[in-house]
C-alpha cells in the first residue's frame, strides 16, 4: 500500500469519530448514566434545469453554459446527510453535536462524490452547543455553535438574519404569555492576516452582533417585537490584502462566501486602495399573527436597517413589510400576499437604500417563493433573484396542502416581482466610468457576480410560478418532487441595461437573457 494522503488521513480520522460516537449510544447504562439521542435526515435529490443564471450570452457574445451560481450543470445528482447526536443528563442539562455530510455532487472529487468515494471537507460540524436551565428558575441558556434567528410570521425567513454562528443565546419565560430572548454572536474575529502588514495580523477583525426578541402569545393573536444591533471592526470581512475586494463591504473575498448584506451601493475608492471603515448597525422589527377568526389567519411583518460607517457612501439603511391574508378550507389552504422593500436611490455616493442584513442564511426557507429566493430547504437550487426580497415589491397567490389522494398533497405558487432600485443605477452597475465602483450584495452586477441572485430595476419584473408534490411513502420517507418557472423582463434599452462603453472605449452589447426553470425530485428520510 502507498502513503496515506493528509485528506485520507483526515476521511479517516472523520470515519473513527462518526464510529465512536456511535459506540457510544451502545453503552450500558444505569440510572445516573447519560442518555444518547440521535435523529437526523438522508436526502438524495435529482434536479434538472435550463436557463442557468438567466444569462444566454454575456457582452461579449459568450454561451453561459450551466447554472452560473455555483459552477453546477444542467442536471445534477446530490447526496446529504446530517446526524444529530444529544447527550441528556436531565431536562435541564444535554449537549448537542451535530454533523453534516455534502452536499456531496454525485461525481464530484472534491466533494468526495467521484470514484473511490474519498473527499476532503465532506464530513463539517453544523452545530456544538450546550442547553442548561440556570438552577432552581426556568431560565435557559445555549451555548456555542447554534442555529439564530429573527422571526418572520410571513414569509417564515427572516429577511435580516438567520444563521448558523458561534455565541450565547438566554431565554427568559416571565408567564405564560410572555418571555425573553436574548443573544450575543460573533460572526467574526481573528480572520484578518494582515496582508502585507503583518504586523496588523488580527487587528480590529471582530464582528459581534447583540439581539432581543420579546415574543407575546394570547388566544388568536401572536406578536414578536425585536431589536438587534452589530458592531464592526474595519478588518471584520477581511481575510487577504487589503487591495483585493471590498469583502467587508461585498461580504464575498475569493471563496469565503459570507454574502453580508450589510454593505452600500459602493465603496469608496481614492485611488490607491478601498476605503475601509469601522460600522455600528441597527435593526428592529415587528411580526405577528392574527388567528382570533379561524380558520382565517392574517400575518405582517416589518423590519427597519441601518449602517453607519462614518463614511457617507459606505452607509445603508432601508425598510421592509410584507402582509399576508390565508384561509383553510377542508380541500387546502389558499394565501394572498404581498411585500415592499425599500430601493437604492440614483445617487452611489449617498450610501444604499437597501435593507441591510446578515445573508449567510442557513434553515430559512421561504413560505412564499421556491427558486426565487430561499426555497425549501431540500438540495433544490434557490436565490436566484437574490437571497432575501431586499430591493423589490411583489404580489403573490399560493394554494397550500391541496390533497386528493391519501398521503398526497401539492402546493402551488405565483408570484410577481419587480424591483425597487432606480433605474439610473444600472448605468454605475453595467460598467460606465464613475469615481465609485459598485459593489453590491445580491450579486449587483448580473452580469458577472450571480452568487446572491441579481439586481432589479423599478423597470425590471419577474413572474415566478413553481408547484411542488409530497408523497409520504412511509413513515419516514417521503418523495418530493418541485417545478419551477421563472420569466424575466428586463429594461435592456441603453439608458437601463443595454449597451454602452466600457473604460476602453469598446462598445459592449446587451446581455441577452432567458427564463430560467428547473425540476428537482428528493428522496428524503427523516427520524
Amino acid at each position: 500500500m502507498g502513503e496515506q494522503t493528509p485528506h485520507m488521513r483526515k476521511s479517516k480520522f472523520l470515519s473513527l469519530c462518526m464510529a465512536a460516537l456511535f459506540c457510544l449510544m451502545c453503552l450500558p447504562t444505569t440510572s445516573k448514566a447519560i442518555d444518547f439521542k440521535i435523529k437526523g435526515v438522508w436526502i438524495n435529490m435529482f434536479e434538472y434545469g435550463d436557463g442557468g443564471n438567466f444569462l444566454q450570452k454575456d457582452r461579449n457574445g459568450k454561451h453561459q453554459q450551466g447554472w452560473g451560481r455555483w459552477g453546477e450543470d444542467q442536471f445534477e445528482a446530490k447526496t446529504r446527510v446530517r446526524l444529530q447526536l444529544q447527550a441528556l443528563a436531565s431536562e435541564n442539562l444535554s449537549g448537542t453535536l451535530y454533523f453534516e455530510v455534502g452536499a456531496i455532487p454525485w461525481g464530484r472529487g472534491s466533494r468526495g462524490g467521484a470514484l473511490g468515494a474519498d473527499g476532503d471537507r465532506i464530513t463539517k460540524i453544523k452545530h456544538a452547543y450546550l442547553d442548561w436551565t440556570w438552577p432552581g428558575t426556568s431560565i435557559q441558556s445555549r451555548m456555542g455553535i447554534q442555529r439564530v434567528f429573527l422571526p418572520d410570521y410571513v414569509t417564515e425567513a427572516s429577511q435580516v438574519f438567520d444563521a448558523d454562528v458561534a455565541g450565547l443565546t438566554v431565554s427568559v419565560p416571565f408567564s405564560d404569555n410572555f418571555s425573553l430572548t436574548a443573544f450575543w454572536v460573533r460572526p467574526f474575529n481573528d480572520n484578518w492576516d494582515g496582508g502585507s502588514d503583518l504586523n496588523s495580523s488580527h487587528y480590529l477583525d471582530n464582528a459581534d452582533i447583540f439581539g432581543l426578541t420579546l415574543p407575546i402569545s394570547f388566544d388568536g393573536l401572536r406578536v414578536t417585537p425585536w431589536a438587534m444591533l452589530g458592531v464592526f471592526g474595519k478588518n471584520a470581512f477581511r481575510t487577504h490584502n487589503a487591495l483585493n475586494t471590498a469583502s467587508w463591504y461585498y461580504g464575498f473575498e475569493g471563496n469565503t462566501d459570507y454574502g453580508i448584506g450589510l454593505s452600500p451601493s459602493a465603496y469608496a475608492f481614492d485611488g490607491k486602495e478601498n476605503v475601509y471603515a469601522y460600522a455600528t448597525a441597527c435593526w428592529t422589527g415587528l411580526t405577528g399573527e392574527i388567528t382570533a377568526w379561524d380558520p382565517f389567519k392574517l400575518a405582517f411583518s416589518f423590519n427597519y436597517g441601518s449602517v453607519e460607517t462614518g463614511e457617507e457612501a459606505l452607509n445603508r439603511q432601508g425598510w421592509y413589510a410584507s402582509l399576508l391574508a390565508e384561509y383553510k378550507f377542508d380541500w387546502g389552504t389558499p394565501a394572498i400576499y404581498g411585500w415592499y422593500s425599500s430601493g437604492d436611490d440614483d445617487d452611489p455616493t449617498n450610501g444604499s437604500e437597501r435593507l441591510p442584513n446578515i445573508e449567510k442564511n442557513n434553515e430559512s426557507t421561504s413560505g412564499l417563493t421556491s427558486i426565487a429566493t430561499l426555497g425549501t430547504w431540500t438540495l433544490g437550487r434557490d436565490a436566484v433573484l437574490g437571497s432575501t426580497l431586499a430591493g423589490t415589491w411583489g404580489v403573490g397567490l399560493r394554494v397550500r396542502d391541496v390533497s386528493f389522494l391519501e398521503d398526497l398533497t401539492h402546493t402551488l405558487h405565483i408570484n410577481y416581482y419587480q424591483g425597487t432600485n432606480s433605474s439610473d443605477m444600472a448605468r454605475y452597475i453595467k460598467g460606465a466610468p464613475s469615481a465609485y465602483t459598485i459593489i453590491q450584495p445580491n450579486g449587483v452586477d448580473y452580469n458577472n457576480a450571480n452568487y446572491y441572485g441579481l439586481y432589479l430595476t423599478d423597470r425590471d419584473k419577474a413572474f415566478e410560478v413553481g408547484l411542488s408534490s409530497q408523497y409520504q411513502i412511509y413513515e419516514n420517507l417521503k418523495f418530493l418532487v418541485e417545478a419551477n418557472y421563472i420569466a424575466l423582463w428586463l429594461d435592456n434599452s441603453q439608458s437601463v441595461w443595454g449597451g454602452f462603453r466600457d473604460n476602453s472605449g469598446v462598445f459592449r452589447h446587451a446581455n441577452s437573457t432567458e427564463d430560467l426553470w428547473n425540476v428537482n425530485a428528493s428522496f428524503i428520510y427523516k427520524f
